[in-house]
This record gives C-alpha cells, structure tokens and sequence, in this order.
C-alpha cells in the first residue's frame, strides 16, 4: 500500500501524488497560479455571484444563536472518523474490477451525502457570527455551486485510472491466487479514497478554522 501525507493544496495533493505513484504518470507542476487555473473555471456569472457575495452585508444573528464551535468541531470529527472507518474496513472483491468500481462510486456517494450537509451547517453559523463571516459563508456557497461540477467530473475520472492499477497488479501476479494482489490493490484503493476525503473535507476545515477563529 502506498502511503502519502495528509492536509496539502489541491495541485500537490496527496490524491493526484498517489495516483500518479500507482499509474506510473509522471504530473508536471502547473505554470499557472492559482487565481489563472481558478479563473479557468468560473464563469462570468459565477464571477457576478462572487462579487455579490464579497460585497454583501447580511445582518448578524442575535446572539443566543452563536453556538460555542466545539459542538461543530466534534460533529465534523465524528463524519471524518466514520467516512474513514467506512473506508478502510473494506475487504478485497476479487478479480473483477467492475465489483471494485461500484464500491468505489458508492464510497463517493456517501463522501458527498455527509459533507454536504456538515459544509452547509458550518455556512450558517458562520452566518449568525458577524457580518464578515456572513460574507465568507456566502462566497462558500458560490464557490461549492460554481466549482461543484468541475469537481465532480475530474474525481469521477478516478475508478478509471485505478482501473489501470488493477490490471497491472493482475497481470504481474497471473499465477498467484487472487487473494494476494486483490488484497495490495484494495489497501491501495482505500488509500486513494482517504486521499479523496482529505480534498473534500477541505473546505469543510477551512470553515471550521474560521469559526474557531472568530
């Protein structure tokens, strides 16, 4: 199993470093910075949602709503934990990688079912904090409803590129019991999709690391 560290950017992320490890690819850094690649993305309407966002002033709530952020530190601990306990309590399914790309679809599934939620939860006591953070929530949500579908269409590529990985391991141990490098490819494979929840649960983190703060 290939491991990698946890918590870096999105263009040397442990996921794209990992699959490249697995893939044999070799990824050269982009060129661009990060505002050109994000600009690559947004559309002219997205940018309209953006700057109404940044220049918003939504009131703030009374303050019997602002809630202590360890209630949500705990509740964003508790999905991290269960997301990942799901994940690597899976056992190998053979030689059939078909078996292996639907466990993998529905790992994604319910990656997005329980974060969206806990983003949207975080957004709203953000909200009820102070103006600035009201602010910082609603850019959020402008950039997960403008970013969302490129996200979604590069991590969906995934199942293919581990594809490529199972077909090697299967044919470098063609005489072996499928039991033996089935095995290798699932600890890999729960690798890659630890890596995939680390880049999910960013933003997540970074409205955390906000609430905290203020």
């Amino acid at each position: 199993m290939v491991q990698v560290s946890r918590r870096t950017g999105f263009t040397g992320s442990a996921l794209i470093r990992l699959l490249a490890q697995l893939t044999d690819t070799d990824v050269p850094e982009s060129k661009q910075g990060f505002a050109d690649r994000l600009g690559e993305w947004l559309r002219w309407t997205d940018a309209i949602s953006l700057s109404a966002a940044l220049n918003g002033g939504a009131a703030t709530a009374p303050s019997g709503a602002r809630a202590s952020a360890r209630a949500e530190e705990a509740e964003c601990t508790r999905v991290r934990a269960a997301l990942a306990k799901a994940i690597t309590t899976d056992s190998a399914l053979g030689a059939d990688f078909s078996a292996y790309r639907r466990r993998y679809l529905a790992r994604q599934q319910a990656i997005e079912a329980a974060i969206e939620p806990l983003r949207g939860r975080l957004r709203a006591k953000l909200a009820a904090r102070s103006p600035a953070m009201a602010r910082l929530a609603a850019v959020d949500a402008v950039m997960e409803q403008s970013l969302g579908a490129h996200e979604q269409r590069l991590l969906s590529t995934v199942p293919g590129l581990l594809e490529k990985h199972f077909g090697r391991l299967r044919q470098a141990d063609s005489g072996a019991q499928p039991e033996g490098w089935s095995n290798v490819f699932c600890k890999d494979m729960q690798s890659v999709l630890l890596a995939e929840l680390d880049i999910r649960l960013q933003p997540v983190e970074g409205l955390l690391e906000a609430l905290r703060k203020e």
